[in-house]
């Protein structure tokens, strides 16, 4: 917050001068500030000369973190089929939950969706607590975001994760909002520190070029985004037992905002990157949009996934939906192939997990062979028509 002492200002303007966003005015000798254009960056109160602007900091909310206990994960799912990213986060919170002393819940959101209750404890959720609702048979932020809401503030879990999807990263912040909390979106690692008792959460950062690890030290429930494919799934284990919660949330319609008009899936016969067990990547190197072709030949080949650098889809050759990288998607495949892609280090950060990495790049000093488990330095227009064609004679 804040404020102008009337008793003290003389509207010497000074305050003006340093006003980087226009917000303020001097009427009358004494200055105005309008708070829709004031940032609080502080720079009025170092040029005033007369201590007559006031900065006044909210005085921090105490919690007692012993009330928060345990971990979720938020389950999610669409049309009745869970996201594999779900399944992960489960995996990684019987890790982290071990740790922690504590057991893990799934939150599970949606209409005729109990079935999937038993999925969910197979794979290491200790409870599922349910809200089945036609309210939430669509994805709506609003909906999601008063369910999950309300659910925390009755239940106060020390811990909250959610896969760093179209659908978590659309109502997750909003969830951090409405529960006064921090959030740390698309990490690829999380540690619980026992003698903190905080969740170290680490994402990279400045563009892919450092890894950063968070906590959120003052606040509850600490919460999460995580990317899909960094984490591994359990083993589905029918012997597992657990409790199904059921709770219902009273839904106000006079607060939506929004409707639910439909869903268009993507008009595309290529497989999907994110489930893909071998990917063939291509990047600028390929020059121009119809010379994907020869990548789309190879992947069909190789029965994998078309995928693409950013200055491959920046340049529309091929839809966002195949961006590998920091701000695309992260895959884990057995096999990448990385056709001419030099390897900027914020595509290395969405590809990094693959377990066999095969490059194709006729520059020696590409940055790509770094990582590389194989290097193959040629002609991509040559080589690839010729691998795709043997391909096919031996798998025949």
């Amino acid at each position: 917050m804040i404020e102008v002492i009337e008793q003290r200002c003389v509207g010497c303007s000074a305050c003006l001068k340093a006003c980087a966003y226009d917000a303020i005015r001097v009427v009358d000798k004494l200055a105005i500030i309008d708070l829709d254009k004031c940032t609080l960056c502080g720079a009025c109160v170092e040029a005033c000369p007369l201590d007559a602007i006031l900065i006044r900091k909210k005085t921090e909310i105490q919690i007692d973190k012993s009330e928060y206990k345990g971990l979720w994960v938020y389950a999610e799912q669409r049309d009745g089929v869970i996201a594999p990213v779900t399944l992960e986060l489960l995996g990684k919170g019987r890790e982290l939950a071990e740790d922690m002393g504590c057991e893990v819940s799934a939150v599970l959101l949606g209409s005729n969706v109990e079935g999937l209750a038993s999925e969910l404890i197979a794979h290491g959720a200790d409870k599922v607590i349910l809200v089945d609702d036609p309210k939430l048979m669509h994805f709506r932020d609003e909906c999601y975001t008063k369910a999950l809401s309300e659910l925390a503030l009755k239940y106060k879990p020390s811990i909250i994760l959610a896969g760093a999807t179209v659908i978590g990263r659309s109502f997750i912040p909003r969830v951090a909002i409405e529960l006064h909390t921090g959030l740390t979106a698309d990490c690829t690692g999380l540690q619980f520190d026992p003698e903190s008792g905080n969740l170290m959460q680490t994402r990279p950062a400045f563009g892919g070029n450092i890894m950063a690890t968070i906590f959120t030290s003052n606040h509850r429930p600490q919460m999460a985004t995580v990317r899909h494919k960094v984490m591994n799934t359990l083993p589905r284990d029918e012997a597992r037992k657990g409790e199904v919660i059921r709770e219902q949330i009273a839904f106000d319609d006079g607060e939506e905002s929004t409707q639910w008009l439909g869903f268009e899936k993507e008009k595309t016969t290529l497989v999907n990157i994110t489930e893909a067990n071998l990917i063939v990547a291509g990047g600028r190197g390929l020059k121009e949009a119809k010379n994907f072709v020869l990548v789309e030949a190879l992947a069909e080949a190789l029965d994998g996934a078309v995928g693409a650098s950013r200055a491959a889809v920046d340049a529309e050759w091929i839809p966002y939906s195949h961006q590998v990288g920091q701000t695309g998607k992260t895959v884990k495949p057995d096999i990448y192939i990385a056709v001419g892609i030099s390897g900027a280090i914020q595509h290395l950060a969405g590809m990094s997990s693959a377990d066999y990495v095969i490059a194709i790049n006729k520059d020696t000093d590409a940055p790509i062979f770094k990582v590389a488990d194989l290097g193959i330095v040629a002609d991509l227009f040559e080589l690839l028509p010729k691998l795709s064609k043997r391909v096919k004679e031996l798998r025949s």
